[in-house]
C-alpha cells in the first residue's frame, strides 16, 4: 500500500493543484459524455457514482436509455444514454414510498377521497370514503401499482397531492436525482415529469436502504385489508424477474405511452447488489436480466479498507502514546472486473507526518482511496478512534 505524506506547508499548494487537475480531469472525462451529463452530489452516507473504464460496453439491451450500477460501490458498471430524459411512467412510486415512509406513520389511517378514487390507470379499485392503513396503501400501490394508491397516500402523508410533488422533488434532490422533475405521485403522463436512468438508480439505491423500502419491493405478493371492513384483495407484484432471476430483490414496473415499458430491477448475491435501470424497452424483463447477468458473471466486489482495520500509524509528540493508529470512517469497497482484481492499488494520504498531544477521538488525519486501471477514486476519510492525552512533566519549576 502506497502512503504519501503531505507536509501543512505544502497544503495550499497541494490544495491548488488538486483542485485545477480535478477541473481538467472533470472537464476532458465528462466532454466524451452524453449532453446533460453532470457531476451527481450524493449525501454522505451513499458512495459518489463512479463510472469504470469501458461502461459503454456490455450486453446489448432494447431500451432507449439504460444504467447497471452497483449499490454499495457507487460504480457504473454499463451505461447507454444514462442522462437521456424520460417520462418514468410508476417508477415514479418508488419515490412516492420513500417520501411516505421518512414523512408518514405506516398506522395511520387513510381516508380515501374522491380524487383518489376517480384517478385513471392501474387501480387498486379504491372508493371514496375507504379507510386503510398507510402500510396497506404502499402494499398495493408498490406491488399491483395502484395508481388511486398512490394519490391516497399523497394525500394521507401531506394533506394535499401539491405539498407531497414538492417534497417528492426536495428528496430528488438531495439523493442526487438532478436531473428528475416529478408533477404527480403515480407517474401518469403531465408536462416537465421526467427523470433518467441515472436518476432512476440512485433514487433505486437510497430506498433499497431503507429497511421498510427494502422489504415492501421484494415481496411477490401480499393481502391487502380494509380498516371496519372484511373486504380484502390478493395483490400481486407487477415485476416478473421476483420469479424467475436468481437474487431478485426489488424494484419497479412502469408503463405509460409515451414512457413505454420501464423497469427498475435490483439483485443480491453474496456482497454484490445490482440494480438495472432500462427506460422505453420493446424487452424490459430481458433487458434487465442481461445487465444483471452480466454484472454478476464479470464483476466482483473487493475489499479495500475495513473500517474496523487500522491501515496507518501517525507518530504523536508530547503524548502518553507515541502513535495512534488511523482507521477509515467507513468500509472502502471496490467493483472490479474479475479477471482485474491485481489491479487494484490502495493509496493512503496523510496530511501531516505528526501530530501534537493531546488528542480527540474522531480527527480527520487523512483519507484512503485506490488506483483502477489508472483512475483514481476518492476514497474515505482517515480517523483516529483512541484519543491521546498529553503527557505530564514530571519537573515542575
Amino acid at each position: 500500500m502506497k502512503v504519501i505524506v503531505i507536509s501543512r506547508r505544502y497544503w495550499p499548494g497541494v490544495i491548488l493543484c488538486i483542485v485545477f487537475l480535478m477541473v481538467s480531469v472533470i472537464t476532458t472525462y465528462y466532454s466524451s459524455r452524453p449532453v446533460n451529463t453532470r457531476l451527481y452530489k450524493v449525501r454522505e452516507s451513499f458512495p459518489p457514482l463512479i463510472y469504470l473504464p469501458g461502461y459503454e460496453q456490455g450486453p446489448v439491451i432494447h431500451a432507449s436509455a439504460g444504467v447497471l450500477i452497483e449499490s454499495r460501490s457507487g460504480a457504473v458498471l454499463f451505461a447507454k444514454n444514462p442522462d437521456l430524459r424520460r417520462a418514468p411512467a410508476s417508477t415514479t412510486k418508488m419515490m412516492t414510498a420513500i417520501v411516505a415512509l421518512e414523512k408518514g406513520d405506516l398506522n395511520k389511517v387513510i381516508k380515501v377521497s374522491s380524487l383518489a378514487s376517480r384517478t385513471p390507470g392501474s387501480s387498486l379499485w379504491l372508493r371514496q370514503g375507504d379507510r386503510l392503513s398507510l402500510k396497506e396503501l404502499l402494499e398495493g400501490m408498490m406491488l399491483q401499482s395502484g395508481n388511486d394508491g398512490s394519490m391516497a397516500v399523497a394525500e394521507g402523508v401531506a394533506g394535499n397531492v401539491e405539498n407531497f410533488v414538492n417534497w417528492m422533488n426536495l428528496k430528488a434532490k438531495e439523493i442526487g436525482a438532478l436531473n428528475t422533475n416529478f408533477r404527480n405521485p403515480h407517474g401518469l403522463r403531465a408536462p416537465s415529469h421526467y427523470t433518467t436512468a441515472i436518476d432512476l438508480a440512485l433514487i433505486a439505491r437510497y430506498g433499497l436502504a431503507h429497511p421498510h423500502f427494502s422489504e415492501l419491493v421484494k415481496r411477490k405478493t401480499a393481502i391487502m385489508k380494509w380498516e371496519d371492513k372484511a373486504q380484502s384483495i390478493q395483490v400481486k407484484n407487477t415485476n416478473r424477474l421476483l420469479w424467475y432471476l436468481e437474487g431478485a430483490d426489488g424494484v419497479k414496473t412502469g408503463t405509460t405511452n409515451e414512457a413505454g415499458y420501464c423497469l427498475v430491477a435490483s439483485a443480491t448475491r453474496g456482497d454484490c447488489q445490482f440494480i438495472a435501470v432500462v427506460l422505453n424497452s420493446g424487452d424490459r424483463w430481458g433487458d434487465c436480466a442481461r445487465l444483471l447477468e452480466y454484472g454478476f458473471r464479470e464483476f466482483m466486489v473487493q475489499k479495500i479498507a475495513d473500517h474496523r482495520k487500522a491501515v496507518a500509524r501517525l507518530p504523536v509528540v508530547n503524548g502518553k502514546m507515541s502513535w495512534v493508529n488511523l482507521y477509515p470512517r467507513n468500509d472502502l469497497n471496490a467493483v472490479v472486473k474479475k479477471n482485474q482484481a491485481l489491479m487494484i492499488e490502495p493509496q493512503v494520504i496523510l496530511f501531516q507526518n505528526q501530530a501534537t498531544a493531546p488528542l480527540q477521538t474522531g480527527k480527520i488525519w487523512g483519507r484512503i482511496g485506490y488506483r483502477y486501471l489508472d483512475q483514481a477514486v476518492e476514497g474515505v476519510d482517515l480517523i483516529n478512534l483512541h484519543s491521546v492525552p498529553k503527557k505530564r512533566s514530571w519537573w515542575r519549576w
